[in-house]
């Protein structure tokens, strides 16, 4: 779902929307469902959802399993999803990053992309002592209840954010409890110093820390984000040992998003170290991070080209 939509920007044909909720119920390629599993995870009648994995399995975005009555990701999703990691090189260049990070801080760090009222890990570092979080490449965690969706929610436009937490508010109204409390403060704080802290609200034992970054390939923000055990890392220690590390990875995975775009995707990226200082391609603005102002913050808001909300940008 883009922001454009949410704010009432097009319409939604809603039979394709439907057709990739179904594909969503199926967290890893392995995972088998029937019918009326994946009506109880959607909210569809059953008599939709089988229309829909009968046209599914025809498409070969499923397979259907006759020995089990269910069905499980077919050869079609896979493909599709082997051509959007034409960019490995990329992603390889970010889970160093990631793990240089982990390693320097006992935690998990993630670089997670949007899915309507979730966001997906991309590619993740971890560090050997690290306890308490185990998400791994594919894994899925609410925007509501972690620092990685409060980040993403606070970079958007103010407009944007508010319609998508008024259809969170419809969709999934618990979740939405989680987040409009803390939304305003998210967005002055995100201003200012360019990350946002959730302790304590995904689990009592994870404090964690965010900072979202605008994407060229993706055309949205995704979001940088550590967890770590609230008995070693209590909210003022993240402000004080975990922001500045963050941020430094955040200029780095910057750099990558921006300056590598084209040469990623024809395989010409060398592998060599980043600067530290990384310039946007937009109003010639420096990403430094050493100002009394949050630099990062705004440069993640100003990069690229004005979009219309079509496109799904949603930036502020």
């Amino acid at each position: 779902m883009l922001p454009g939509d949410i704010a009432g920007e097009g319409e939604v044909i809603q039979v394709v929307s439907r057709a990739f909720d179904v594909l969503r119920c199926f967290e890893g390629h392995d995972s088998r469902l029937g019918n009326l599993e994946i009506s109880n995870r959607c909210g569809l009648p059953r008599s939709t959802v089988s229309r829909l994995t009968h046209t599914l399995t025809r498409m070969g975005q499923l397979v259907y399993l006759p020995r089990d009555q269910k069905y499980r990701i077919g050869p079609s999703a896979v493909a599709m999803s082997t051509s959007m990691t034409r960019g490995l090189q990329l992603r390889n260049l970010i889970r160093q990053r990631l793990q240089d990070v982990a390693e320097q801080l006992p935690g998990t760090v993630g670089f997670v992309i949007p899915d309507q009222f979730h966001l997906v890990y991309l590619e993740f570092g971890r560090a050997a002592n690290a306890l308490g979080l185990h998400e791994t490449t594919g894994s899925r965690i609410s925007m509501a209840s972690t620092a990685a969706g409060h980040a993403y929610v606070a970079a958007l436009d103010p407009e944007i954010g508010d319609a998508l937490l008024a259809e969170m508010e419809r969709e999934m109204p618990d979740a939405a409890k989680l987040l409009r409390p803390r939304i305003e403060h998210n967005r002055r704080f995100f201003k200012e110093h360019g990350y946002v802290v959730a302790c304590g609200l995904w689990s009592p034992h994870i404090n964690g820390l965010a900072l979202p970054l605008w994407s060229p390939q993706y055309q949205t923000y995704v979001v940088l984000t550590i967890g770590l055990l609230s008995a070693m890392y209590d909210e003022q220690r993240l402000h004080d040992e975990v922001a500045q590390p963050m941020r430094e990875l955040g200029r780095n995975i910057a750099a990558l998003l921006q300056g590598a775009e084209a040469d990623v995707f024809n395989n010409r990226m060398e592998r060599k170290p980043l600067p530290v200082n990384a310039k946007t391609n937009h109003k010639n603005k420096t990403i430094t991070g050493t100002g009394d102002t949050n630099e990062l913050a705004a440069g993640a808001r100003g990069i690229g080209p004005a979009r219309g909300l079509r496109a799904g940008d949603g930036r502020a």
